[in-house]
């Protein structure tokens, strides 16, 4: 009888903010605007990084990997969403979700490894000032970024095969914008525990991991801060990190909101 409640789908329909009409023209608006100055902004950092030769630093070689993260994470979410605000039609077949999936998650967990890659490069260059030439040489900082590239591959495609092979049955309401890795998983009428766990090993090496090192980091980066005795010396080295930070903060609040919790329902 299970087998018979089991279908083979072929497309899923995305809820999003489908049970609001009246606002999605607005949305529409609101979300292609902050799409455009996405692009533009990190389109500018990485053209200014590669023309001005001054910035061909380890710094400015994450910034810049950084900034084509962000252009490939929001570019797999950010268009299909703005079709589905102007379609009756809100749906996306099986294949495409499973390429939105695996390229949003590969985007995701390679932006995770590389900030903590980038507060590394802040620690040498504030706790070892006179080593980080040595330290952070070009032998070191491009293996370190294509590391974090090679990380989210693994990751995503490993989480992705196991999703796919799950069977689902008649309900193919995906209560999100995209096809979120998640929300997916609660679709299968399987046991999902194995997926879960397999999530949950990822969660710890390429989300908390990276972080473990970022808070070590900036642990000893404020140690070496508080030692300089004049504030303007401390505002000035601590302005060197300021960006990271807030990067770190608002990217890392978002994905342990959504990644350490995967029993929820949303």
């Amino acid at each position: 009888m299970e087998w018979e409640n089991q279908t083979v789908l072929v497309e899923f329909f995305l809820k999003g903010l489908s049970g609001y009409p009246k606002l999605e023209l607005l949305f529409f608006v609101l979300i292609l605007m902050m799409y455009v100055v996405i692009l533009l902004g990190n389109g500018t950092l990485i053209l200014i990084s590669i023309l001005d030769s001054h910035l061909h630093t380890p710094m400015y070689f994450f910034l810049g990997n950084l900034s084509f993260l962000d252009i490939c994470y929001t570019t797999t979410s950010i268009p299909s969403t703005l079709v589905s605000f102007l379609s009756e039609r809100k749906t996306i077949s099986f294949s495409g979700c499973a390429v939105q999936m695996f390229l949003g998650l590969a985007m995701g967990t390679t932006e995770c490894v590389l900030l903590g890659m980038m507060a590394f490069d802040r620690y040498v260059a504030i706790c070892n000032p006179l080593r980080y030439s040595v330290i952070m040489s070009k032998d070191s900082y491009v293996p370190m970024a294509a590391a974090s590239w090679f990380a989210g591959l693994v990751n995503s495609t490993v989480q992705t095969a196991f999703v796919v092979q799950l069977p689902f049955c008649r309900n193919n309401v995906i209560n999100h914008f995209s096809c979120e890795i998640l929300a997916v998983m609660k679709l299968a009428c399987a046991d999902i525990s194995g997926n879960e766990f397999i999530m949950l090993v990822a969660t710890t090496l390429f989300i908390l991991t990276p972080l473990l090192l970022i808070i070590v980091s900036y642990t000893l980066i404020i140690l070496s801060i508080l030692k300089i005795r004049s504030s303007e010396g401390r505002s000035k080295v601590f302005s060197t990190c300021s960006a990271h930070l807030t990067v770190v903060i608002i990217f890392y609040g978002t994905i342990l909101f959504m990644y350490m919790k995967p029993k929820s329902k949303e």
